[in-house]
């Protein structure tokens, strides 16, 4: 047997064991799904952003739920931030810093939520859209690890793996995905 591919099998797993038995973890993957169901409810959207892993994290997310996920169901009114033209262009005239930013204060309002993803907690972009859809009224999630960063204060729920591997930290945030989904079709009726 490989032993570094076993440890590397075991590290994840036991990140994620840890985690299982987290009561303040567990209770902030179930109320965000809550907020995440009352969105959709009330016909808003849900917007995701992030940065290199964290970006095809957001993309995943709307993937599954605009398209599907387990269930036949109706489409989940989502999108994230990263249409290639608007990027570039906007990064271009002004600057990346603020790019998302302007996406929040295009679309966000007061019946939708942002997710908010950044490993670190501390990426500017991220947490200056953050602060734009606040100021537009939408909730925010943040998906963060290590202690959470800027972001781990500034969201209305944020859901930090305490872990300082970049790597660790993503694996968690696409299962978090994957549970708020599963919970939607299933907990919430979606299906």
């Amino acid at each position: 047997m490989d032993k570094d591919v076993a440890q590397i099998l075991s590290d994840s797993a036991n990140l994620k064991n840890a985690l299982s038995t987290d009561e303040k973890f567990v209770a902030g993957i179930a109320s965000s799904c809550e907020l995440l169901n009352k969105t959709i409810r009330q016909n808003g959207t849900i917007y995701a952003c992030g940065n290199g892993g964290s970006t095809c994290d957001a993309m995943h997310l709307v993937e599954e739920f605009v398209a599907r996920y387990k269930r036949e169901r109706p489409g989940i009114k989502a999108a994230h931030f990263m249409d290639s033209a608007v990027m570039t262009c906007w990064s271009n005239d002004y600057s990346y810093e603020d790019a998302f930013r302007r996406y929040a204060e295009t679309f966000c309002t007061d019946r939708d939520v942002l997710i908010a993803i950044s490993t670190s907690g501390n990426s500017k972009n991220v947490l200056q859209a953050v602060k734009a859809a606040k100021s537009k009224g939408s909730k925010v999630i943040g998906l963060a690890g290590k202690d959470g960063g800027e972001l781990g204060t500034v969201c209305d729920i944020a859901l930090v793996v305490p872990s300082g591997l970049t790597e660790r930290i993503q694996e968690v945030h696409i299962t978090i995905v994957h549970i708020w989904l599963e919970l939607l079709e299933t907990r919430y009726g979606l299906a």
